[in-house]
């Protein structure tokens, strides 16, 4: 475990940046790890009022595989605190954040997830964009000071593991939940589908 977590250290140290790193540098990683986030989101909304029955289901899916995911960061982070760099005084920080455990990534686990169910459900071109810029958050993270780049791998591996337990029980009951989800979207909007503003 030492040689790991000293393997760690020294990949975050090749990453992280330093004082003399150009400021414009540091601005544009500051924007890719805190705002590309919101891409996820739109993405997914995109999906469900643009998108048919398949569209519909792989956004749900990759809803519920984040969610489960991210309860499972919080009860590892409650089992095991791993302090981010700054906790102890390794490197540099240019991005404020709370001192709380660094493993896995929160930020790393919802573009895994997305990324992950996008791809294995055949939507290549949008599971790649989200590769892509799930790759230059998480980049942008290690860089600015707040994750080692473990953190990253355990965000794909809590991922991979949630997706892996929730497949059977998703071709089991895939269906049903999307077309739970889908009444109660058609209920609750039923004005403006009915107006023509929403897709039903």
């Amino acid at each position: 475990m030492q040689k790991i977590e000293a393997l760690n250290q020294a990949l975050f140290l090749t990453m992280n940046a330093t004082p003399l790193t150009p400021t414009w540098l540091i601005r544009t990683a500051s924007f890719i790890a805190n705002d590309l986030i919101w891409l996820i989101p739109l993405a997914l909304i995109g999906m469900w009022l643009t998108g048919g029955d398949r569209r519909r289901e792989l956004a749900i899916r990759s809803c519920l595989v984040t969610a489960i995911a991210l309860g499972l960061n919080q009860l590892i982070g409650l089992v095991w605190q791993h302090p981010r760099p700054f906790m102890i005084g390794l490197g540099h920080t240019f991005l404020q954040h709370a001192p709380d455990s660094s493993f896995p990534s929160d930020h790393g686990t919802i573009f895994a997830a997305v990324t992950l169910t996008l791809l294995v459900g055949g939507m290549k071109r949008l599971g790649g964009a989200a590769l892509i810029v799930g790759l230059a958050v998480a980049w942008a993270r290690v860089f600015l000071g707040v994750h080692f780049p473990l953190d990253m791998l355990g965000a794909v591996a809590v991922v991979c593991l949630i997706y892996g337990v929730l497949a059977p029980l998703w071709t089991l009951s895939g269906q049903a939940v999307t077309r739970l989800v889908v009444s109660l979207y058609r209920a609750l909007l039923a004005h403006p589908i009915r107006s023509g503003w929403l897709r039903p």
